[in-house]
């Protein structure tokens, strides 16, 4: 097992989301009592999505960034042996209190998700929702996932829209319009000013496959999630109806190769 060293960005988004933390108790309790899992700001259905395996029975999976272990909890009822790693432990908190309320259990580490302490080629499946994918660097936790990957096991990421991150306001009040704001070449690290306390990833999508090809990762498919009409999220920064013009969510999908 490996000592955590915390990079700056972890530290800085560890104490950014021990502060949020409080602001998503209930959403995370919607969630965990859901009837299926809806994915990203828009809540789009699994039905609609088809982001899952079509059978979790018996898969050991790695949720990385699990926040308040939603996520997690729709894997286990779905059969799964679920572990949760996430990088706030008053995120952890909630997560530990749903599991009581709820009857259902899993082990949930207190960590930086680009340092598991758990062996190589532990899981089939690896997923992550606006966790590691966002808010670590996909330099250090996509060959961590890699890593933790059985031969033939598969990685799920959702992130927001490449378009978007181009378009979004530096005010995110502000919706995002058509107009780009920032450079496509060179993405990495973002410091929003609205959350200049944290730090976010994001790649362009000739960075992404690259990556992921370098770390044995072949990617399946690319989903942009698109919202149906009518649909609400609480954030301000983007509006359903650009979201129907240009994909606000991105999904990733990808196998570890066999040899």
């Amino acid at each position: 097992m490996r000592s955590e060293k915390l990079p700056d960005h972890a530290i800085k988004n560890r104490i950014y989301w021990n502060k949020l933390a409080s602001d998503y108790v209930d959403a995370g309790r919607r969630a965990w009592k859901s009837s299926e899992p809806t994915w990203g700001i828009w809540g789009i259905p699994e039905s609609q999505t088809h982001l899952l395996p079509l059978d979790l029975r018996g898969l050991k999976t790695i949720e990385l960034g699990c926040g308040t272990g939603y996520v997690s909890s729709w894997l286990a009822r779905g059969g799964a042996s679920p572990t949760g790693i996430d990088n706030s432990e008053e995120q952890l908190k909630t997560a530990e209190m749903l599991q009581r309320e709820n009857g259902i259990t899993f082990p949930l580490i207190h960590g930086n998700a680009e340092q598991v302490p758990l062996p190589d080629e532990s899981f089939d499946l690896a997923i992550s929702e606006y966790g590691a994918s966002i808010w670590c660097d996909p330099y250090v936790w996509i060959p961590e996932a890699s890593r933790l990957l059985k031969p033939g096991g598969q990685l799920i990421f959702l992130v927001n829209g490449t378009i978007l991150v181009l378009c979004i306001n530096d005010d995110e009040r502000i919706p995002a319009t058509s107009q780009m704001l920032r450079d496509y070449f060179g993405m990495h690290r973002f410091v929003f000013p609205d959350s200049a306390d944290s730090v976010e990833f994001h790649l362009g999508y000739g960075d992404w496959i690259r990556l992921l090809r370098k770390n044995s990762l072949e990617v399946e498919n690319l989903i942009e999630l698109r919202p149906g009409k009518g649909a609400e999220t609480r954030y301000t920064f983007v509006k359903a109806d650009w979201a129907r013009k240009w994909p606000s969510e991105e999904v990733w999908i990808a196998r570890k190769k066999n040899t």
